[in-house]
C-alpha cells in the first residue's frame, strides 16, 4: 500500500544533511525495492535542499510511520514535522526527467475517477491521489511535472478542480529532482 512521505527541512540544516548523508543512504537502501518515487525538493534557483519526497509501498500505516520517523535525518532533527498520506499511485512514468512537484491538498472528498486525458499529459511523470486511510475519500493530489513550478502548478489545477469540484485548495509547486542513491555515494 503506498504512502506519501514529505519532510521539509528545518532552517539551516545542510551541512548536517551532509554529515549523515551514508546513514540516510544506508538506510533508503532497505527499503530500494519499495521506493515508487523519491527525491529532494530544492530551492527556487535548485542550489538548496529544501526536503525531501518518498513514496513507499509498505503493508499499512504503521509501517509508513516507521519508515518516516525512524529515517535518520528525521531522528536528528533536521525535518520539520512529516506528512504521511496514503497514495493511489495513477502514473509513473520513470524515464522522464520531472523538474517540479506539485501537491495539491483540500478538505476530504468521495473519491471519483480522474478523466483519462489528464493521465495522457505528456508533462506529468508522476501522479498520486492521497487518500483517507480507508481509501473512500480523496484529501489531496501529488504529481511530478516536467514544467517548472510556476507551470506545474497550472498542469494540475484542472485535474484538481474535477476532483473536489471545484471546492478550495492549497497547491503548492517546488523545484524538484528524483533521487537515489547515485554511483558518486556508493
Amino acid at each position: 500500500m503506498p504512502y506519501y512521505v514529505h519532510g521539509e527541512d528545518q532552517p539551516e540544516v545542510l551541512d548536517g544533511l551532509i554529515a549523515n548523508g551514508e546513514a540516510h543512504w544506508s538506510y533508503m537502501d532497505r527499503f530500494s525495492d519499495r521506493l515508487i518515487l523519491r527525491g529532494p525538493t530544492l530551492s527556487g534557483d535548485g542550489e538548496e535542499h529544501t526536503g525531501s519526497v518518498h513514496v513507499v509501498d509498505v503493508d499499512d500505516r504503521a509501517a509508513a510511520e516507521r519508515f518516516a520517523y525512524e529515517e535518520p535525518y528525521w531522528v536528528a532533527g533536521y525535518y520539520q514535522p512529516l506528512t504521511v498520506v496514503r497514495a493511489v499511485v495513477l502514473l509513473d512514468r520513470t524515464e522522464d526527467k520531472p523538474r517540479s512537484l506539485v501537491t495539491a491538498e483540500w478538505e476530504p472528498v468521495e473519491l471519483i475517477a480522474l478523466a483519462p486525458s489528464f493521465l495522457e499529459d505528456d508533462r506529468l511523470s508522476f501522479v498520486a491521489l492521497l487518500v483517507e486511510d480507508d481509501g473512500s475519500r480523496s484529501i489531496g493530489i501529488v504529481a511530478a511535472a516536467t514544467s517548472v513550478p510556476s507551470e506545474a502548478a497550472d498542469v494540475i489545477r484542472p485535474a484538481a478542480d474535477q476532483l473536489t469540484g471545484g471546492a478550495p485548495m492549497s497547491v503548492t509547486a517546488r523545484r524538484w529532482q528524483r533521487g537515489g542513491r547515485s554511483q558518486s555515494d556508493s
